[in-house]
């Protein structure tokens, strides 16, 4: 079978609809993908690992000082456990860090403002929240 002139190749239109198919295509693969939400999420995963150490390093604290986190423990004295969420700043950084942990997390993204807050309301639980959380908001962990 012979094929004539003008049946050799594709014609522009072809090629054209082919280009367009495989950027509708990519589009959607982008879209599916989405970096910016995957980052959020890896950013908001490490917050809940932060807010699970914190926890752990204070429960940590009150099992070693027969079962409450204020009062002297290694020549650092300790407060109370704030009743309202209140970010976990230089004076609970002490009574944590170095025995408890290396050092208190800091939030994953650059440049973000606050950290993590801790609150130990009547009953005994305390809670540790990250409030700069992304997708999750906040992220909180209360024992």
């Amino acid at each position: 079978m012979k094929l004539s002139k003008n049946q050799k190749g594709f014609t522009l239109i072809e090629i054209l609809v082919v280009i367009g198919i495989i950027a509708i295509l990519a589009t959607i693969v982008l879209i599916a993908i989405n970096p910016a939400r995957q980052f959020a999420q890896a950013r908001d995963t490490q917050r809940t690992s932060n807010v699970e150490a914190i926890l752990n390093a204070i429960g940590q604290r009150i099992a070693d000082n027969r079962g409450v986190f204020e009062g002297t423990l290694g020549g650092v004295t300790c407060p109370t456990l704030p009743i309202t969420p209140t970010l976990i700043g230089a004076t609970l950084d002490t009574c944590l860090v170095p025995t408890y942990m290396t050092a208190i997390p800091t939030d994953p993204r650059p440049g973000t403002l606050g950290g993590y807050t801790v609150s130990a309301p009547t009953g005994g639980r305390i809670t540790v929240a990250a409030p700069a959380a992304e997708i999750t908001t906040p992220i909180s962990i209360t024992r």
